[in-house]
């Protein structure tokens, strides 16, 4: 597919409409990108929005997740159409003057075997934490390891990749206060208080890496928007990379 729009101006103040393409459709059946193209994304600008927040569309095998359970991070669900209506649906939203938010789904992977990276090399630490550090409780996933050099270069790729072969225009990171706290923020209620954003439950390698990833994106691209789903409040989330933040331009507290 060859772009015949330019990207938008970024906005000043953000209008997000949230989306998932596969539930879009007049139909009892899932939707397509060309259909949401064609249908969905003239609605949206005529509501007054100005972005569009694209729900989990990396590939997945389990449709009841949503797209969060992901098991191939460099492939568009094909549930929804090729990799050429996906992007023929983010040139029609940038014709419209619209913002196109990807979710982005780094702070757990899905334990299928076969079809995913979950021992992708015959061990449980591959691209993973061995052991319990390895594992969501709640959500019965594999979880990052943010200290190997290979896994950081896995991540940041596809985050390259996402912008430089679709084109959009910036990011919702999901489960983001998963990714801070060592305990995964499974029970805690925060306060505010400094102790529980400073202390030993912060998990710094992912804090890193969420830094890191902030700051190329922004460097590949400054009008880049990133969002970190987060309810702990964790302080300096989104000020810049330069004055000792995480480099988010906004918190979205759900």
């Amino acid at each position: 597919y060859q772009r015949q729009h330019s990207r938008p101006a970024k906005p000043k103040s953000l209008r997000i409409y949230e989306c998932h393409v596969g539930i879009a459709s007049q139909e009892p059946r899932v939707g397509s990108y060309d259909e949401f193209a064609d249908r969905i994304v003239p609605r949206i600008k005529r509501q007054g929005y100005n972005c569009i927040q694209v729900m989990a569309i990396m590939e997945h095998a389990y449709y009841a997740s949503f797209g969060y359970q992901v098991t191939s991070f460099f492939a568009a669900s094909s549930r929804c159409g090729n990799p050429e209506q996906l992007k023929r649906m983010i040139d029609v939203a940038h014709a419209q003057g619209l913002y196109v938010l990807l979710d982005v789904v780094h702070s757990h992977a899905s334990k299928n075997v076969q079809d995913g990276l979950n021992q992708f090399d015959g061990t449980n630490s591959g691209f993973f934490h061995d052991g319990a550090r390895g594992e969501h409780s709640l959500w019965d996933s594999r979880l990052f390891n943010y200290t190997e050099h290979e896994v950081l270069r896995f991540l940041l790729s596809n985050l390259r990749w996402w912008h430089d072969e679709y084109n959009f225009d910036g990011y919702r990171f999901d489960g983001v206060t998963s990714m801070l706290y060592h305990s995964r923020g499974i029970g805690e209620g925060f306060s505010g208080d400094y102790n529980e954003y400073f202390g030993l439950n912060v998990d710094t390698d992912a804090l890193n890496y969420l830094g890191l990833a902030n700051s190329m994106l922004h460097k590949l691209d400054p009008d880049i928007i990133t969002i970190a789903e987060d309810v702990s409040g964790m302080p300096t989330l989104c000020r810049p990379v330069s004055e000792g933040g995480i480099g988010f331009d906004y918190r979205l507290g759900m």
